[in-house]
């Protein structure tokens, strides 16, 4: 499936360069442009991009600041900063930009940018499948039962929701982590999320569902994310976008 792009720059030749150089690239279909923030914001409303190739100087709201707006979006595009400027790196990952990638374009940087963009959309496909109208989630039971069928050493084992820590995806499988083990499961995260008990687990992230009475600390990062930390054995951190982190502080009063 190729990704569908979004080329945001205000210079044309810019725009039309980086459309030439995409063209080797047959994972990516360029479907758009926008030459300011404004026209790329109606855009990304407006279509479902999968990743914004996002110049950093523009006129009125530059690149930073729309990076900071699509944050706020339910489902944001992954973006790749193009620009002259080396000095804004930082800045770009703390809106949760994918990678950062300098002007005059070398391909095999852009490759290495688009190949982050590749793996990220690959782990999150479990997600992807209910947020872009892939496979129906599972059917729930018409009685429910506080256990969530995962394997261990190639054996069905029955996990209760109490000993659930936090689900989460990783290389396209979705995985159930308890206080010391990390087990396979058959389900998307949509569906883990539709039969696990909604007033004790909580969507901090695409991929990640958290038990919030498993949850010690709770420690802001930047731009209003979060990482929550929990109580398994290794202490693990898990991610709350901006978005969830909203919600869960309506739901905790922090």
């Amino acid at each position: 499936m190729k990704l569908k792009a979004l080329i945001i720059d205000d210079e044309y030749p810019a725009r039309q360069e980086l459309r030439y150089i995409l063209g080797n690239f047959p994972e990516i279909e360029v479907v758009g442009e926008a030459a300011n923030a404004q026209e790329a914001l109606a855009l990304i409303q407006a279509l479902d991009y999968s990743v914004l190739f996002l110049d950093i100087s523009m006129p009125g709201m530059d690149g930073l600041e729309l990076g900071a707006a699509i944050r706020e979006l339910e489902s944001p595009p992954y973006v790749i900063f193009v620009t002259a400027y080396n000095g804004f790196a930082l800045k770009a990952f703390e809106v949760d930009a994918i990678d950062y990638v300098m002007k005059p374009i070398d391909e095999g940087r852009l490759r290495m940018a688009i190949n982050k963009v590749i793996r990220a959309t690959q782990e999150v496909a479990p997600c992807a499948e209910a947020v872009n109208g892939g496979a129906p989630a599972a059917a729930k039971p018409a009685f429910r039962i506080d256990r969530i069928p995962a394997e261990r050493n190639g054996k069905t084992i029955l996990v209760s929701e109490s000993d659930i820590v936090y689900t989460f995806t990783e290389q396209d499988t979705v995985y159930l982590k308890t206080y010391d083990e990390k087990l396979l499961t058959r389900f998307t995260v949509k569906e883990l999320e539709g039969r696990l008990d909604p007033n004790i687990f909580f969507r901090t992230h695409r991929c990640c569902v958290v038990n919030l009475r498993k949850v010690k600390e709770i420690i802001p990062l930047f731009s209003g994310t979060y990482s929550l930390v929990v109580d398994d054995r290794e202490r693990s951190e898990v991610p709350l976008s901006r978005g969830q982190a909203k919600k869960l502080r309506k739901i905790l009063g922090f």
